[in-house]
């Protein structure tokens, strides 16, 4: 039994325990956070080498055949998703080094962050409908307690919001298993994708697939109910913003593309239709609520609302193109979207405040912290020869070659309306002066402890170099994201590979 596909889940929970049991040494908690997230890291490359060479790879638990056995299934769209997930799991890890307060770190924040990205891997790998809800909640659960680390009130109001609407879709996610278990007699998704064109309703198997798109959209924060996101994603740590920024919504889209790649595709007209009208609708909402804030971290929460639009399109338009737009959409954006949250966090380490109207002056004191945020910045802005480009690219030529003009002007000009958010961030953080009424600049002056600075840097510096390639050396990029896009548009791939000689 090959065990590449269970191990990035069981290396997160190994060093989760490993944590717990040097409970009294933050400095062991922290060495195992950074060996941990890098052998995650390592680990899920090779899996991705495995999958491009042999496609699928099945692991079948408890020496029980599938689908009565749980299965965990790697293709290279899951493989890709495990290696981003290594990737920032690892960049976190070192910047929570010089930025999580001691306090946060005595009351388990390495555990927590452990136990959320084995939760994110067992998302990603799964073949199970009813354990990817268990993950999704593991995911909740350790997200929750991050999201309220240290207690302040912001953080409360902010977590209220996040676990109540997350807690409805839970209960929706879990009756439309119910449902579908009900209609097929099976949790395997294989042999769902297999039984279910031959339910004796279909009508009912539309309404559970918009169970499951509502869903999986509100973990998404698609349009309309992604208010929970901007209400907090900006009060935790930085840290736990930019693990959640990168990874948290992209298994809700995940789990879209998967869902309605594999199972739901016998009504294509009807749910793409409304998968399309909301990821225009989400494009549209997320850039004018960023381009009204004043909050770096706000600004940046909105605009991740903005850009799952562009990838719900992709699975939408439902075309091998946009799907290979999609896919390179989220590999970009994962990236991307960690590292201007990270910066965010530098220059608070900095000027004390995420208000733009008591930033300034960071361009004069520190040129390369502005260089380091223009390169994600222009990026997610769809500047080239930057990754955002590409991306926004594939995904809008697939729009015209669809006939969806109305769609492909709404992305452009999302675009330029993302590049003036951006430009706004330039101006009032790095370009403008120190305002008057800020009177201690001294830490910008370089009295600020600098003890510890190089696990700030160290991760920004790396995904800023990780988006120059992938914009200055986009084939193979492209080529991962058309072998993913391939076998999402050939579902009879996965349910072979899962199911052997018993697919019909």
């Amino acid at each position: 039994m090959n065990l590449a596909p269970v191990l990035p889940i069981l290396i997160p929970l190994f060093a989760g325990a490993l944590s717990l049991a040097c409970w009294r040494s933050i400095r062991l908690q922290r060495l195992i956070a950074v060996i941990a997230t890098g052998l995650l890291l390592a680990v899920s490359i090779w899996l991705l080498m495995l999958t491009m060479e042999h496609g699928f790879l099945v692991v079948e638990m408890g020496s029980w055949p599938a689908p009565f056995s749980i299965v965990f299934v790697a293709d290279v769209l899951s493989a890709i998703m495990i290696v981003l997930t290594g990737l920032i799991g690892l960049a976190i890890a070192i910047y929570s080094l010089a930025s999580i307060p001691n306090g946060h770190q005595r009351f388990g924040y390495f555990p927590l962050m452990h136990l959320l990205l084995a939760g994110v891997g067992g998302a990603f790998l799964t073949g199970d409908i009813f354990n990817l809800f268990v993950w999704f909640e593991v995911m909740l659960l350790a997200s929750f307690a991050l999201l309220t680390l240290g207690g302040e009130r912001a953080q409360m109001e902010g977590a209220i919001k996040y676990v109540t609407l997350n807690l409805f879709s839970s209960a929706m996610f879990l009756s439309a298993v119910g449902l579908l278990y009900g209609m097929v007699g099976t949790l395997n998704m294989a042999d769902i994708a297999q039984k279910v064109n031959s339910v004796e309703d279909p009508g009912m198997v539309t309404v559970v697939s918009m169970m499951f798109m509502i869903s999986f959209g509100i973990k998404a924060a698609a349009f309309p109910l992604f208010f929970w996101l901007p209400a907090s994603y900006h009060t935790p740590q930085v840290a736990v913003s930019a693990l959640f920024a990168g990874l948290l919504t992209k298994v809700g889209v995940y789990a879209l593309y998967r869902v309605f790649t594999l199972i739901f595709t016998q009504e294509v007209g009807y749910t793409h239709t409304i998968l399309l009208w909301a990821a225009t609708l989400t494009m549209i909402t997320g850039v004018l609520g960023a381009a009204a804030q004043f909050e770096f971290r706000r600004i940046l929460s909105f605009h991740i609302i903005s850009q799952i639009g562009y990838m719900i399109l992709g699975l939408a338009l439902f075309t091998p193109l946009a799907i290979i737009g999609g896919v390179f959409y989220i590999m970009h954006h994962i990236i991307v979207k960690t590292n201007l949250f990270l910066v965010s966090g530098i220059t608070y380490r900095l000027l004390g405040s995420y208000e733009l109207k008591d930033l300034g002056g960071v361009y004069r004191q520190r040129p390369y912290l502005a260089l380091l945020f223009l390169v994600p910045a222009l990026s997610l802005a769809g500047i080239p020869p930057l990754s955002g480009f590409f991306a926004k690219f594939i995904v809008v030529r697939a729009s015209l070659e669809a006939s969806e003009y109305l769609v492909a002007g709404v992305a452009l000009l999302v675009g330029l309306l993302t590049l003036y958010s951006m430009i706004k961030i330039w101006a009032e953080v790095f370009w403008k002066k120190l305002p008057e009424h800020v009177t201690d600049d001294s830490r910008l002056n370089g009295e600020v402890k600098d003890k510890g600075s190089w696990a700030l840097y160290l991760p920004v510096v790396g995904l800023a170099v990780c988006t120059l390639i992938i914009g200055l050396y986009g084939q193979p990029i492209y080529v991962l994201a058309e072998t993913a896009a391939d076998q999402l548009m050939n579902p009879q791939l996965y349910i072979e590979a899962v199911l052997g000689g018993q697919s019909q």
